[in-house]
């Protein structure tokens, strides 16, 4: 039998409409459906990372300036790798801001350190950082794609523990997979409701065709998580309730059994690129330690500032890449949680919250941080300042230990020095060059007292930005400690209440009585907070629990528990 279309079919459903509205004269109106399509782009906009919005509008001007379109098999790569991140962008915006970004950025860079610095070697410095940068920018969609299935797959696990639970009392994929979106979160989430959006607006025709293509996106990184949804698939056809169930759970033993080999796999493996790393990131910077006084003695021309782009740019930046590469190729089954993307109220616990009275004011972490850095910064950049505000001076020790102030018999900068000095504070000498462009000028400092000090420049870096993650995450972390010690005592507190239901007590009261037998414990704590939600705010059980202003996961907010 010959198919029929889409269109056959509207046309005939609209004749039979206009037939009804003119013998009974009621006008036939369309059954409401839920729109997936606005709350997936809703969702989409809320929870996309903002850089990756500004990536979107740079390709996009990039693309009107200079169009590059990148060569057919780089294009399917990129086509898909968009599709992974939900970009909304072409493979030829991405190409022409990997050209573009890197030429504006040597053209600007080049243009500003020859017109300042009268230096050929930024200008060298800068049009090869840029050359460098090209590929990487040019492939910008494909390590957005690897950081989205690696955010993913930490959360693959717990995906398929939320389909299989519900599917074990309700055998309704589409339900089941609207059930794990709305528990994960972002980006597996938002692949799981881009899965009933294709549905929803007609692209595929059923939840088990979208999810089918969706699975494919995985087959060359997880192939273990497509097995268990298609275990998950064929339960839907199993007449028996006994072989339906042992379906559904021998899908969750498939992708914890491959999880846990890959893990053991990619420990096995991982023990070259760390030793990589380690000298890359340790050994090295150890020697350059002793390399670099050597290379300024042999080579005079060389500046700080090149040791300085060498040495605390290039290196770390490679280093961080050369880690991110090894991340990479993590296996899936981590499931870091980020307590505020579960329950975006807790948000107010990442500032530093200082209570006078009954007013509670939110100190954001960057303020402070801020603080403390330009202190510390001041203080490591002093000797700098204190020459520039009056350079005719300096303090030295002398061979007696004594502390001297000394001034210089001339007005220029020429350097301050003395017979009975053993160590200088600032100490600016005249540069022994004859030749060059530092002959003849005041290089410095040198003196004791200025390296010293000099210590508090990298410790205005390092502890204003571990202060900042410190205080961000203290509050947070309490939080979910208390959390972490309820999913370790829940199975026993869920035997007990269960056992006082069973006994005929009504869940309200079930919950007052539990929480006395376990007092002084987290779970006894929570009961007690899901109890007294019932008796003073006249809530019913699950508003006690889910309310997501007064209710008791707002204290401890878990996955797991909720």
């Amino acid at each position: 039998m010959e198919k029929i279309s889409k269109e056959e079919i509207e046309q005939l459903m609209q004749k039979y409409k206009d037939k009804i509205e003119t013998e009974l004269k009621i006008p036939v109106q369309a059954s409401p459906r839920v729109i997936y399509s606005q709350e997936y782009r809703q969702f989409k906009e809320e929870n996309l990372p903002k850089h990756l919005t500004v990536y979107e509008n740079f390709c996009d001007i990039s693309e009107k300036i200079i169009k590059i379109a990148p060569d057919k098999k780089k294009e399917a790569d990129l086509w898909e790798a968009i599709s992974i991140t939900h970009l909304q962008i072409t493979p030829a915006g991405a190409v022409s801001f990997g050209v573009l970004g890197p030429l504006l950025f040597a053209v600007i860079g080049g243009i500003l350190s020859y017109t300042l610095l009268h230096s050929m070697f930024w200008v060298v410095f800068f049009l090869i950082t840029a050359a460098v940068l090209i590929n990487p920018a040019m492939n910008l969609p494909l390590f957005f794609a690897d950081q989205w299935r690696l955010k993913g797959s930490n959360q693959m696990v717990l995906s398929i523990f939320y389909v299989v639970t519900y599917m074990r009392h309700t055998s309704n994929l589409e339900l089941a997979v609207e059930f794990a979106s709305d528990h994960l979160s972002p980006p597996l989430s938002l692949d799981l409701k881009k899965v009933l959006w294709d549905v929803e607006t007609e692209k595929y025709e059923s939840v088990k065709e979208s999810l089918d293509h969706y699975l494919e996106s995985w087959r060359r990184y997880n192939i273990e998580y497509i097995e268990a949804f298609h275990l998950i698939e064929s339960s839907l056809y199993e007449p028996s309730e006994d072989r339906r169930v042992s379906l559904l759970d021998r899908s969750l033993d498939v992708i914890l059994t491959e999880t846990y080999e890959k893990m053991l796999h990619y420990a096995h493996d991982l023990k070259g690129p760390i030793n990589m790393l380690n000298m890359l990131g340790i050994i090295l910077p150890i020697l350059g330690l002793v390399i670099l006084p050597l290379v300024v003695s042999f080579l005079p021309e060389v500046q700080p500032s090149h040791l300085f782009a060498l040495y605390n740019v290039v290196l770390p930046v490679g280093v961080f890449f050369l880690g991110k590469t090894i991340l990479s190729k993590r296996p899936t089954g981590y499931g870091d949680t980020d307590i505020t993307e579960i329950n975006p109220e807790l948000k107010k616990y990442k500032n530093l919250l200082v209570h006078i009275g009954k007013q509670e004011i939110r100190v954001p972490p960057l303020f402070i941080c801020s603080i403390v850095f330009i202190l510390l910064l001041a203080v490591g950049l002093s000797p700098i300042i204190l020459n520039t505000i009056d350079c005719n001076y300096d303090y030295i020790l002398t061979q007696r230990l004594e502390v001297q102030r000394i001034v210089s018999d001339t007005p220029e900068c020429d350097g301050v020095t003395s017979e009975d000095a053993w160590f200088y504070f600032l100490e600016y000498r005249e540069s022994s060059a004859s030749t060059g462009p530092s002959a003849g000028k005041i290089l410095g400092p040198f003196g004791l007292g200025s390296s010293l000090l000099s210590i508090f420049i990298p410790l205005s870096f390092g502890l204003s930005i571990g202060l900042y993650y410190r205080l961000r995450s203290r509050n947070v972390m309490g939080i979910r400690q208390k959390a972490k010690q309820l999913e370790a005592e829940f199975a026993s507190a869920l035997f007990q209440l269960g056992n006082r239901i069973g006994d005929g007590i009504p869940a309200e009261l079930a919950f007052d009585k539990v929480a006395e037998v376990m007092q002084d414990t987290v779970s006894g704590n929570f009961f007690r907070l899901v109890a007294v939600n019932i008796r003073k705010l006249g809530m019913g059980v699950q508003q006690a629990i889910f309310s997501p202003h007064t209710g008791a996961l707002l204290t401890y907010p878990s996955v797991v528990i909720q």
